[in-house]
């Protein structure tokens, strides 16, 4: 959320579903995003990981991180 927050405090991570679909965040926050992810949690993420699915919803992000990190992208 640390993350979300400092990239976006305008937006309410805890309740938004459509950061990617509801364009709310821009290509730009999206690039910096994946960023600051691969950077805090020292992961590659993917271009295949990189899809709405993944990223619309704070939940979202936190399961992908769960996967990447337990060696479970892709899926």
């Amino acid at each position: 959320m640390e993350i979300l927050r400092g990239l976006r405090p305008d937006v309410d991570f805890e309740t938004e579903r459509a950061l990617i679909d509801g364009g709310i965040l821009s290509s730009f926050d999206i690039m910096r995003l994946i960023e600051e992810l691969s950077d805090a949690y020292d992961v590659d993420i993917e271009v295949d990981d990189i899809v709405p699915e993944n990223l619309n919803s704070a939940e979202g992000i936190h399961q992908l991180m769960a996967r990447i990190t337990a060696g479970e992208a892709d899926v």
